[in-house]
């Protein structure tokens, strides 16, 4: 059972293939330590398009039961769709620390598009905290077919990065090399 119920990760609900999330401008929002939840409460009060992913975490008490919790994938960011306003809004809520407008939207609601498809398949997914140079690849096959990202190799395992271009963070799933196909040229390694 859920320590605490799920809560909705984005308003409205489909935001991400809005024209809203086209036309409006996008920004990234730095929380105050483990305020997201509270943050996307409020802007739901406030009718402000938002959007911060959330998975699911089990974790086993010391008395053995399983505790699910819904927790942030990405720690103390929230991304906000609209205009000064909005931005404004969120501010006001005292759950924001820092605020960056992201200027590039168009790469940046494809990589909130391929994260949300990710969690809502509920596969385990790893934050991955820094970005590594790497093989662009497209995934041939599979239930992934068709996302893109950067391979990252780790403890002999291919993982898929699905990144968020604008704040140096990921998600990364773990693939097979033959579901790859390369896009462009390698990364040159240096010496």
């Amino acid at each position: 059972m859920p320590i605490l119920p799920q809560e909705p990760d984005r308003y409205p609900e489909n935001l991400l293939q809005s024209e809203l999330a086209e036309q409006q401008s996008w920004w990234l929002l730095y929380t105050k330590s483990r305020q997201e939840k509270q943050l996307m409460r409020r802007l739901r009060e406030l009718e402000v398009p938002h959007y911060g992913p959330q998975i699911e975490q089990r974790r086993r008490s010391p008395n053995g039961r399983v505790r699910t919790s819904y927790v942030p994938l990405f720690n103390n960011y929230v991304f906000l769709c609209g205009n000064d306003d909005a931005r404004y809004q969120a501010v006001c809520t005292g759950c924001v620390q820092q605020v960056s407008e992201i200027t590039d939207t168009g790469p940046l609601i494809t990589d909130l598009t391929q994260i949300s498809d990710l969690v809502d398949m509920h596969v385990p997914l790893s934050v991955e905290g820094r970005l590594v140079p790497g093989q662009q690849v497209r995934v041939k096959n599979g239930a992934f077919a068709g996302f893109e990202g950067v391979v990252l190799r780790r403890d002999q395992e291919t993982r898929l990065l699905v990144s968020v271009r604008f704040m140096d963070q990921g998600v990364s799933v773990k693939l097979d090399d033959c579901q790859l196909e390369p896009l462009g040229a390698a990364p040159v390694e240096e010496s």
